[in-house]
């Protein structure tokens, strides 16, 4: 009997030994599938839609009112520049005209924004292999940035001629906008908006999602605020450079009012490259990089630290089950 209890204890050893590798690389899987700490995902949960959507619209707010506030006079000079005809001189006065206003559709748009795109990016990387997570990030993005659009384009058009000098105050913008030129001149520009901004929220995104996995793969820990504020500057700058083309025509139809100097996308680009050259359609790169480089350093790392904020203030299961006991 010694020999076959012996070989039955090796086997029972050998078979623990194969469970536990099994358990191990499982759990390294996981580890490497939930990478995405801007999800905050942590242990596998159930999903909370509410309270990630909730938590996404804290964060993004916040991150978008201060982003706004800080770096408005930038964007201001990128604008004017874009709305230069030709060599035209631009006025560097009133940098902050419009800026209340703006605030009051930064606020929310950027709290839509995240508020969607949050919930939709974990719910599709649950749905999509480990190797499409960026196809996750880049359609969470997209997804984000159409429900944002709704509130972002009117808040634009506004932004842009109190910029341009059209207008000195939010309410008689709106006010003379919608009598002159009917509620669709608060959606001036609106497919343009959407050609610019709705690649330019799904790539600046996967980009800055890709890099963080990267990143806190290489460093086997959570980035520091620094680290998401460095790759959040990159990844803004980067996608900025790329959709300054798009930025121009987006600009120029928005502020052209009533005058419909361009028939549509098309014909703006056609109209800009004849009279005034291809490199036109750069107008305002070096302040729109720097604004949006700037912006992204901030944005990401005001909207990490206040998820982070936020989830430590969860209750945990312990306090739920004493709650519920009292």
């Amino acid at each position: 009997m010694g020999p076959i209890m012996l070989a039955a204890d090796a086997k029972s050893s050998s078979v623990a030994s194969l469970d536990a590798r099994d358990r191990t690389m499982r759990n390294s899987q996981l580890e490497r599938r939930q990478p995405f700490a801007s999800v905050n995902m942590g242990e596998e949960k159930p999903f909370d839609f509410i309270r990630t959507f909730f938590e996404g619209v804290i964060a993004g707010g916040t991150a978008g009112v201060v982003v706004e506030t800080a770096l408005y006079p930038i964007d201001t000079i990128k604008t004017r520049l874009q709305a230069a005809h030709g060599g035209a001189k631009i006025n560097l006065q009133g940098l902050y005209s419009g800026l209340a206003g703006n605030l009051a559709g930064v606020l929310p748009a950027s709290a839509v924004f995240v508020g969607v795109y949050e919930p939709a990016k974990q719910k599709l990387l649950k749905m999509f292999p480990e190797n499409l997570s960026a196809a996750a990030h880049f359609t969470a993005g997209a997804a984000g940035g159409i429900a944002a659009s709704l509130i972002r384009v009117p808040t634009e058009v506004v932004k842009q001629r109190m910029q341009t000098g059209q207008f000195t105050s939010a309410p008689d913008a709106v006010r003379l906008i919608v009598s002159k030129e009917g509620f669709k001149g608060l959606y001036a520009g609106y497919g343009s908006f959407l050609l610019r901004d709705l690649p330019f929220d799904a790539i600046q995104f996967c980009i800055y999602e890709q890099l963080r996995i990267g990143y806190k793969a290489a460093a086997k820990r959570d980035l520091y605020d620094p680290e998401n504020a460095l790759i959040g500057a990159f990844s803004g700058a980067l996608t900025g450079a790329i959709t300054t083309p798009l930025d121009v025509i987006k600009t120029r139809l928005m502020i052209q009012g009533s005058a419909n100097q361009y028939k549509g996308v098309f014909d703006c680009v056609q109209t800009i490259v004849r009279e005034e050259g291809p490199s036109a359609l750069l107008k305002g790169i070096g302040p729109r990089v720097l604004w949006i480089g700037i912006g992204g350093s901030i944005f990401f790392g005001v909207l990490e630290s206040t998820k982070r904020f936020l989830a430590q203030r969860r209750p945990t299961p312990h306090q739920n089950s004493n709650t519920k006991q009292d």
